[in-house]
C-alpha cells in the first residue's frame, strides 16, 4: 500500500518553500546574512511534545536559554541527512564556541525511529547530538510552523521520506528567529556552506 497519509505535492512543496521566503525579513537594518535569513517577526512555537533518542519528553521547555538549529530527516535517509549531520558535527566547535548552541535532528519517520534507533544513528555524528521524535498529528503542525514539509513516498516498508533540506533556527527564547537555505553553483548538489553559516550566525548572535 501506498503512504499516501502524509502526501504533499510537488506544488504544495513550492508553495511551502515561497511562504518561507515571504515570510523572511528583508530589512537594510538587519543583518546580511550569507546563506539564510531572519523572519520577520520572530514568535514562540506553539506548545508541543516529542521523544529524544533517550526516550525521554522533550517539550518547548528544552529550546530556552540556547540557540537550536532544527533539521528534519529520517535514519534511513540516504543523502541529505548524513550529509547534513556530518557537515554540521564538523561546524559545530565553531557554532558551540559560547556553549550556546544545540543541533536538534527531528525525525519525521516515527513508524521506524524508535528512540534506540535515533540514539544509534545520532551518536555517530555527534555525542551533544539531540534527535527527537512523535507521532504525526504532533509532527506535522511543528515542521509546518516551523516553514518546513515532508512527505511519504513508495510502497510497503520501503517507503522514502521526501523533506525538506533547511535548517531553522531557534532564538535562546525558543522563538523561530532563522532559516538557513542550501544553495547551489549549479555544478554541485545545494548546499549550506560551514563557513557562511558560522559567518551568519556570529553576525545574529551580535544582533540578538
Amino acid at each position: 500500500m501506498k503512504k499516501a497519509w502524509v502526501y504533499l505535492t510537488p506544488l504544495m512543496a513550492a508553495l511551502a518553500g515561497l511562504l518561507v521566503y515571504n515570510w523572511a525579513w528583508v530589512n537594510p537594518d538587519s543583518p546580511q546574512l550569507q546563506t539564510g535569513y531572519l523572519f520577520a517577526n520572530p514568535k514562540p512555537l506553539s506548545p508541543f511534545e516529542l521523544t529524544n533518542q533517550h526516550g525521554n519528553t522533550f517539550d518547548n521547555s528544552k529550546l530556552n536559554g540556547k540557540w537550536s538549529l532544527v533539521f528534519i530527516g529520517f535514519t534511513f535517509c540516504p543523502d541529505i541527512c548524513p550529509t547534513t549531520l556530518s557537515k554540521l558535527a564538523a561546524a559545530f566547535p565553531e557554532l558551540n564556541r559560547d556553549n550556546d548552541m544545540q543541533v536538534i535532528f527531528l525525525s519525521v519517520d516515527p513508524a521506524r525511529d524508535s528512540p534506540d534507533k535515533l540514539s544509534q544513528y545520532i551518536r555517530f555524528y555527534h555525542p551533544d547530538f539531540i534527535a527527537v521524535t512523535g507521532p504525526h498529528q504532533t509532527l506535522l503542525p511543528l515542521t509546518r510552523e516551523l516553514g518546513m514539509v515532508y512527505s511519504m513516498v513508495g510502497e510497503g516498508d520501503d517507503y522514502q521520506v521526501d523533506h525538506s533540506a533547511s535548517l531553522v533556527l531557534i532564538s535562546p527564547k525558543g522563538e523561530k528567529y532563522a532559516v538557513f537555505k542550501p544553495t547551489t553553483d549549479g555544478k554541485s548538489a545545494p548546499q549550506i556552506l560551514n563557513q557562511q553559516l558560522i559567518a551568519d550566525m556570529q553576525l545574529i548572535r551580535d544582533k540578538y
